[in-house]
């Protein structure tokens, strides 16, 4: 008898839910034993993913409460928008972990919730219960927890970049630009007209100009560092890539301070924090230097002359923005190697 950690996953069907799939499958610690679809219940694994063939033979499971408690220890909901909120509630009172990787319990005031994301906010009770798993920023709240709210892709590049000096006081915090580009695995799986291929290969697009649902996201942890209310201009794009966030943060600096003292304040933050790398002096990262890893690799350039600062942060959104976390924050609820399931080299080229 298997004395494994027992997961499942709701909305095995999506990106996000596959990837868990890919990382679990390695992890020492774990054994999947439910993948679930409400969609597409009864039906392999492998019929929508071929890649799985003779890897995963299960079927996929409905939603049954009592079923997954009884098979599981910890969900993961890669779900939509709006399914956690009913679901996420009735685990944890069944007494399981859970972790979010939708953005249903992220925000902590519903009104917020409501105003960028259309939809009815989650009981409150429950959104005061979720812990923000920024791994590296609230790891020591994370580590004994049984419900995770999983950052979103675009503020976990963001933020790594940003909460040093916010943290620190070196950020004039009125002049934060934040321009973000990410792959088409973004917008998941189901088809769009701005992810036909037509529409997006040989084409680069701005889209949800300040009206993104992760502006609160990146703006709340932002004040909580601050410990004042911090307000920024946020400005995606899509870039024709499957995988990949970059993320390029221009901010004034408070106070006179060297290339080289910002470089090694960034080093000094993340020391021990095995997957965020800082880049050496001169040195700027790329998105296929994380492509498939749990990595955030950031570059720093200071411009004398404008005394503003610009970080460039890169991660694979799939991995590092959603199931990669996901999994890291599961090493910390646990108190295992924080590494566990993810020691995989980024693929290259």
């Amino acid at each position: 008898m298997s004395t494994k950690f027992r997961a499942a996953i709701i909305g095995s069907t999506g990106y996000g839910g596959v990837e868990l799939i890919r990382l679990l499958l390695s992890h020492p610690n774990v054994e999947i034993t439910s993948v679930i679809s409400s969609s597409s219940a009864g039906t392999p694994i492998a019929d929508g993913y071929p890649h799985l063939n003779q890897i995963m033979l299960d079927k996929l499971d409905g939603i049954d409460i009592d079923e997954i408690k009884q098979k599981s220890d910890v969900v993961f909901i890669a779900a939509p928008h709006g399914v956690a909120i009913e679901l996420a509630p009735k685990l944890l009172d069944a007494g399981l972990k859970v972790i979010d990787i939708s953005g249903d319990f992220r925000l902590k005031s519903g009104e917020v919730y409501e105003q960028w994301y259309k939809h009815k906010a989650a009981d409150p009770t429950y959104v005061e219960k979720a812990v923000y798993g920024l791994s590296e920023v609230f790891a020591d709240e994370v580590k004994g927890t049984e419900f995770v709210s999983n950052p979103g892709c675009f503020p976990t590049a963001t933020l790594l970049g940003l909460v040093p000096l916010v943290s620190k006081g070196w950020a004039d915090l009125s002049s934060i630009i934040i321009d973000s580009k990410s792959g088409v695995s973004g917008a998941g799986r189901g088809l769009s007209l701005t992810s036909h291929y037509s529409e997006i290969n040989e084409n680069f697009l701005a889209y949800k100009v300040n009206k993104h649902q992760h502006t609160p996201e990146i703006e709340q942890v932002l004040s909580r560092v601050a410990g004042e209310e911090v307000v920024v201009t946020f400005t995606t794009h899509l870039v024709p890539m499957t995988r990949g966030i970059l993320s390029t943060m221009y901010v004034n600096l408070k106070g006179k301070h060297t290339e080289d003292e910002i470089i090694e304040m960034f080093q000094q933050y993340y020391e021990g924090r095995r997957f965020v790398r800082i880049r050496s002096k001169g040195k700027w990262p790329a998105t296929k230097e994380v492509w498939g890893s749990n990595y955030c690799d950031i570059g720093i350039s200071l411009d004398e002359r404008t005394g503003r600062l610009t970080v460039i942060s890169v991660i694979d959104n799939v991995v590092k923005g959603a199931a990669g976390q996901a999994v890291q924050n599961l090493n910390l609820m646990m108190g295992w190697d924080e590494g566990a399931g993810l020691a995989f080299t980024p693929v290259y080229p």
